[in-house]
């Protein structure tokens, strides 16, 4: 494989970053997973990035797993074997990567996101889909397997398990526009005007505190995982080490000055 697998660009603040299989509608090669991770591990020690856009080019977001390139590995160990050690070591890191970078991401879904693409896309912070996008998990319903890449934690969390366990067994495509009904996605926008749409919003995250995209996550994941006064207690202390810092003080300051504030990267 000697294409550049992912494809990078900038516009300000913004990086956007391209899976660039597109003419197999970019499934997870190995090759691409391992590119995607070196580039996000670039990212997220850059500075001088405010804000990613993820998407796909060519007509898909991403239709999972490359399945033509699952064979057993010929050093003993069977391909279930072989996958969970995939999973572990690369796959599922793509997810932990995309979770812990240090800005919002948004993924601008621009076509079929099927099986482990699922994953991927709702790693991100705000996911846009276009009209003609759709969601499929193609595991269980044509190959008796589990979703992965978090899809199982994701879907329970964002559309409720009724729906989630639905999506699971029937493999019923999930269009755009019912994903935004369903809060699947934060917005279904038309085709032509999908990347537009993920610039504005990346740019808008972009003049965020640096510290927003972190903070925002891990306090609703905490949400998830305890009671009420748990999470009240957790609130209070980020509030304690939050309001000491120069963002609290200009965002004060823009409100009595009745501007917008201007947070320093």
């Amino acid at each position: 494989m000697t294409q550049d697998t992912v494809l990078l660009e900038r516009d300000g603040p913004v990086a956007i970053l391209r899976l660039n299989l597109p003419e197999r509608l970019n499934p997870l090669a190995l090759p691409l997973q391992q590119r995607l991770r070196e580039v996000l591990a670039a990212l997220a020690s850059d500075a001088s990035v405010h804000a990613l856009v993820l998407t796909g080019a060519g007509k898909a977001f991403c239709v999972g797993a490359d399945l033509s390139g699952m064979q057993p590995p010929g050093d003993g160990r069977s391909l279930g074997e072989w996958t969970h050690d995939t999973m572990v070591s690369l796959s599922n890191r793509l997810v932990e990567d995309l979770r812990g970078l240090p800005v919002p991401v948004v993924a601008a879904v621009n076509g079929p996101c099927a099986g482990a693409g699922v994953g991927l896309a709702l790693a991100a912070d705000i996911v846009l889909a276009a009209r003609s996008a759709y969601f499929f998990l193609s595991f269980m319903p044509r190959l008796g397997i589990v979703p992965d890449l978090g899809s199982t934690w994701f879907l329970e969390r964002f559309v409720g398990r009724p729906r989630a366990v639905a999506m699971s067994l029937l493999g019923e495509r999930i269009g755009g526009e019912q994903a935004a009904q369903w809060g699947l996605v934060w917005a279904c926008v038309d085709d032509d005007q999908l990347l537009a749409q993920a610039l504005v919003t990346a740019h808008r995250l972009a003049a965020l505190p640096a510290h927003a995209a972190l903070e925002i996550r891990q306090v609703y994941d905490r949400a998830a995982q305890q009671d009420l006064s748990a999470q009240l207690q957790l609130e209070a202390e980020r509030q304690r080490a939050l309001i000491e810092r120069p963002s609290f003080r200009e965002g004060v300051r823009a409100f009595l000055e009745k501007r917008e504030p201007r947070f320093r990267p």
